[in-house]
């Protein structure tokens, strides 16, 4: 075991029970509804915490909401959650994230993000593929205060803007991530 690994073996042992209280429990198999709902809410209370979020919101082609992502690991890592596609306000898909990683990491939490596609390519993209993986195809920024901060509607160049909100649990260390998102039926 490397220095130091038996101590972060023990620190993860016992705060793994700590953490596991205070993570929501994931909803196996969500109806429809259920997604569509914890979309909705999710979107709310970003936009109450993100005023670019809801700026980008009203030129946005669509807005794909995953609102409860779970994600784990120890060395090897995965995360999953369901989401909601929305046009006009209203869902018109339903689409998983999964995704794997690889790397120094150890910790569990729970977040939600959602991906903001600005004009019809990027949008056509997330079906053309089988899965659109983050990271491959359009460009993607990821928004944070700072950046959030600085866009205004002169300043949107990108095809899809990514926040992530509503953090809970410990997750600590630096790893290599891919994310596939692939349309599911509902």
């Amino acid at each position: 075991m490397v220095p130091g690994g038996r101590l972060l073996m023990l620190a993860l042992i016992a705060l793994t029970p700590a953490v596991a209280v205070t993570m929501p429990s994931p909803a196996v198999a969500a109806s429809a509804a259920e997604i569509s709902r914890d979309a909705s809410a999710a979107l709310s209370r970003l936009y109450a915490i993100q005023p670019a979020a809801k700026m980008l919101s009203q030129r946005a082609k669509g807005i794909l909401v995953f609102p409860h992502m779970v994600k784990a690991g120890f060395m090897f890592g995965g995360q999953i959650g369901e989401g909601a596609l929305r046009k006009g306000g209203k869902t018109v898909a339903y689409y998983n994230s999964v995704a794997a990683s690889y790397g120094f990491q150890a910790g569990i939490q729970s977040f939600g993000y959602a991906l903001f596609f600005m004009n019809d390519e990027a949008l056509r993209q997330l079906d053309a593929t089988r899965g659109f993986e983050l990271g491959v195809g359009p460009s993607i920024v990821i928004v944070d205060e700072g950046v959030g901060r600085s866009i205004t509607s002169n300043t949107i160049t990108s095809d899809v803007y990514a926040f992530v909100f509503s953090q809970k649990g410990l997750m600590a260390g630096l790893g290599i991530q891919g994310s596939k998102i692939s349309k599911i039926s509902k």
